[in-house]
């Protein structure tokens, strides 16, 4: 846990830099510390830049500040707990009388409300995952010494929320766009429902809206999220319209990257493969959570798909897409998984050879459905299976990183690792920020690099998961 830090602004040129002051009085100094996934960072950049918007200036060090927002997560047992570590951090600053008051947001205060306020009666206030527009009103209320409304909870909305002029905390150059919000999924081991409403698309011209002005701060790289990112339109137009909007967003000046994150297997069509593999500007790269293999486990953790169907869309999107890079997640220990179930998903693995894969312990939420499910497992089966798995992809991927010496690839830079010595870490198509693998980059002294530039490099290493490269062609 640590809190945010100021915006990373060394990028492009013709970069439009965030604008970090508040525009008018300043009301106050706070500090902000946002955990979990990449959808509740967007709701962070939002809350962040409706917080600047109203008068309040963003500090690095919450001992600086007069007030803490934690934008909170509540998926797993794991996230909950560091969710409410940090919450107990900053109360202790506050009870040392060292900050005023703590804001918490997020998916945690949306799922344990006011029970939230009776364990930790210090919080000044809870903002839920619909009420974070509301943050700059809790916080003035919080400075003038009011607290006659300590919770701001608003019912999921018909349409996601707009995410325009939000901060953005991560490095000028990518940024994640999210494309709708909650699921109509009711996966039994998943609370995200609960947390998140049902499935709720952005028009497409409010996400080419957010995608222009993304582009115009400087984000050459755009990350495409939401709970279901195959699901989107469905609610609005009928269908599924994913293949229409990455034929709009390739059309976004300034844009040379666009990634896709959270591909559920059901609705992957023929047009839809198509548009990725014919648009240069779509990475070959597919996160595709599949959570597992056996039909069983698929049956009674509610995924709606079989085994056959999940075989033939991962070969045919390997078939149809040149130089695809998969990305999954399962899960190990499910209640009633056995032996030979758990075998049935080793064997996929490996047959799959999954470029990128993580592997999670089954977590226990208590309003879910798989909760009450019989023959749960204990801990040390989950962590054991877990650690099978991971022993086989680990091998499938440092095999693939040793196929990778040799050949040219484009890369973004992120930061230097020493740039007075030329060198710096970056991403290939193949890794996400903060979840994949890096490629460390020497160039030329005649060829410094900086963050944000792409550059065709030879790699010519790897380090385990890692790639090393030297560049061999002009930045972009």
């Amino acid at each position: 846990m640590r809190a945010v830090s100021l915006p990373i602004v060394e990028s492009s040129p013709s970069a439009e830099l965030p604008q970090l002051e508040p525009s008018g009085e300043c009301l106050g100094n706070y500090a902000f510390i946002s955990l979990g996934c990449p959808k509740n960072l967007v709701d962070s950049e939002r809350m962040l830049g409706l917080l600047r918007d109203g008068g309040f200036r963003l500090v690095e060090e919450p001992e600086r500040s007069d007030f803490v927002v934690i934008n909170t997560c509540g998926f797993i047992d794991n996230a909950r707990k560091e969710s409410m570590e940090a919450i107990d951090q900053m109360l202790e600053l506050k009870a040392r009388g060292q900050i005023r008051g703590v804001i918490v947001s997020g998916c945690l205060a949306e799922r344990e409300r006011e029970e939230l306020l009776r364990v930790r009666p210090q919080i000044d206030s809870l903002v839920g995952v619909f009420g974070r527009d509301d943050v700059t009103e809790m916080a003035r209320q919080l400075m003038d010494g009011l607290d006659e409304q300590r919770t701001v909870f608003r019912p999921a909305p018909i349409r996601a929320l707009q995410d325009t002029q939000r901060l953005r905390i991560t490095p000028q150059h990518f940024a994640y766009l999210k494309i709708s919000e909650g699921c109509d999924r009711l996966c039994t081991f998943c609370a995200i429902p609960k947390m998140r409403g049902k499935h709720a698309s952005k028009p497409f011209e409010s996400i080419l809206e957010e995608a222009r002005e993304l582009a115009d701060s400087g984000a050459r790289e755009l990350i495409i999220v939401a709970q279901d990112t195959t699901y989107y339109g469905r609610d609005i137009y009928g269908e599924s319209r994913l293949s229409e909007l990455l034929e709009e967003l390739r059309e976004v000046q300034g844009l040379d990257w666009i990634r896709l994150m959270y591909f559920y297997p059901m609705y992957i069509d023929d047009r839809l493969i198509e548009v990725i593999a014919e648009t240069d500007s779509i990475v070959p790269y597919i996160d595709m959570p599949l959570q597992h293999f056996n039909a069983e486990m698929l049956k009674r953790m509610a995924r709606r798909v079989t085994p056959d169907s999940i075989r033939e869309i991962v070969f045919k999107l390997r078939e149809r897409i040149d130089d695809l890079v998969l990305r999954t997640t399962f899960i190990t220990g499910f209640p009633g998984e056995s032996d030979s179930q758990f075998e049935d998903l080793v064997d996929f693995v490996e047959e799959a050879r999954f470029e990128r894969l993580g592997v999670f312990t089954y977590s226990l939420e208590p309003d879910t459905p798989a909760a009450k499910l019989p023959n749960h497992l204990p801990e040390d089966i989950k962590q054991e299976r877990r650690a099978k798995l991971m022993e086989v992809q680990q091998k499938i991927a440092f095999e693939w990183s040793r196929d990778q010496v040799g050949s040219i690839k484009e890369v973004i830079i992120d930061q230097p690792v020493d740039a007075n010595k030329n060198v710096w870490v970056g991403r290939s198509h193949a890794d996400a920020p903060d979840v994949d693998a890096l490629v460390y980059v020497t160039g030329q002294p005649k060829r410094l690099l900086s963050p944000g530039n792409l550059v065709p490099v030879e790699i010519v290493g790897n380090q385990d998961y890692d790639l090393v490269a030297a560049a061999v062609g002009k930045p972009r």
